[in-house]
């Protein structure tokens, strides 16, 4: 690689790292550097996928305090995760991307929207009751479905995780970080495990991208536990349309 190919998808991997940390949506950034220094396109969605794997990793992390209070209630979580990540990469190899490729900017319009409005419509759905967040067997299902998804198609699922999360009655939404770097950690070790026995990583590439996408997630979590929820929020959903916008037009 050039020097411009390895400040390129360094630099790429970073925020991606960063802004998965936050609220997911780095392989929007990621990915298309990859193919701009000439990574073929399946290469380049293995190594995307390997790279940022230890990003969540480090996000959940820096996490560490606010996922404590959470072990009995993420044991249920991980195992759905787990799951559904294998069930999505199975899925994956038996159908052609062009036909899922084609529901993805209506998944994210539907979940930014979802997480949008969760506050109302868990207000609603519980009827005024203050009853904690639990694994429901609606909570379970619904985290099963963005499992399946991230092992299928990995872009957006910190969107769809995220809308999951607080629809399941979780209300702080650094709180929903936290769960979500998690959770979005074992589901890629699935996929980065399918890709790695399948030969298709790029290794000079991934090795750039590991190390400066981990340090970006660090930092994004770290960033993202002193912006005000409020405004964290509102990021979020920035990031959510701006990812249903480039997919519409990327299917047009």
């Amino acid at each position: 690689m050039s020097w411009w190919q390895i400040a390129l998808v360094g630099l790429a991997a970073f925020c991606a790292g960063a802004m998965n940390s936050v609220a997911g949506g780095g392989t929007f950034l990621s990915f298309p550097a990859l193919l701009a220094v000439g990574v073929p396109p399946v290469a380049a969605n293995a190594s995307n996928s390997v790279a940022l794997w230890p990003a969540s990793l480090s996000g959940a992390w820096a996490y560490r305090k606010e996922l404590a209070r959470y072990k009995r209630y993420l044991i249920p979580l991980g195992v759905v995760s787990l799951i559904g990540g294998v069930g999505g990469g199975l899925l994956l190899l038996a159908t052609k991307d062009a036909t899922f490729s084609r529901l993805i900017p209506w998944l994210l319009l539907f979940a930014t929207l979802l997480f949008a409005f969760s506050g109302r419509i868990s207000a609603l759905l519980r009827r005024g009751e203050k009853a904690a967040p639990g694994n429901t067997a609606t909570s379970l299902a619904g985290h099963a479905v963005v499992s399946v998804y991230g092992g299928f198609f990995g872009a957006g699922m910190g969107i769809l995780m995220l809308a999951s999360l607080a629809m399941a009655g979780h209300e702080d939404v650094h709180e929903i970080n936290a769960i979500k770097n998690l959770l979005s950690a074992i589901i890629y070790s699935v996929t980065v495990l399918t890709f790695v026995v399948a030969g298709a990583v790029s290794w000079p590439h991934t090795v750039v991208m590991l190390a400066t996408a981990t340090i970006g997630g660090y930092w994004g979590a770290s960033i993202a536990r002193r912006v005000p929820a409020l405004w964290l929020r509102r990021f979020i959903i920035a990031v959510g349309l701006m990812l249903t916008v480039f997919y519409f037009i990327k299917t047009m």
